[in-house]
């Protein structure tokens, strides 16, 4: 039984191994000057130094919604292009109504104003 699991014991020593020596030489070789602008959290573009209860712009979340959508495209439309032989008719008509899903998102966006950078 350890015969079948020791590849795999043997990969994830490795991988912990070549991280920690990663890491290792990163603190030893790197410039540790950190300044005050440094250390200081950093999240979405908003000052620090606010409020933590603030209430965010809405579209804030209507970029978010709009990366997704583009995203979700582009990662199942490159597995259909090369398959599409493959899948056929079927394939084509399931993809139709992925993209259609898509292009109600993306005009639901359109007019939330969400493509308006002002």
């Amino acid at each position: 039984m350890l015969q079948e699991y020791l590849p795999i014991l043997i990969f994830l020593g490795a991988a912990a191994g070549i991280g920690l020596i990663l890491l290792g030489l990163g603190f030893a070789i790197g410039r540790g000057q950190k300044d005050e602008q440094k250390l200081s959290p950093y999240e979405c573009g908003f000052e620090p130094f606010e409020d933590s209860r603030m209430k965010f712009d809405v579209r804030y979340y209507l970029v978010a919604i709009l990366f997704i959508i583009f995203d979700l495209e582009i990662a199942f439309l490159f597995p259909w292009a090369v398959s599409l032989d493959t899948v056929g008719l079927f394939g084509l008509i399931a993809m139709g109504i992925f993209l259609a899903i898509l292009v109600v998102g993306f005009i639901y966006e359109w007019k939330k104003g969400a493509l308006e950078w002002d």
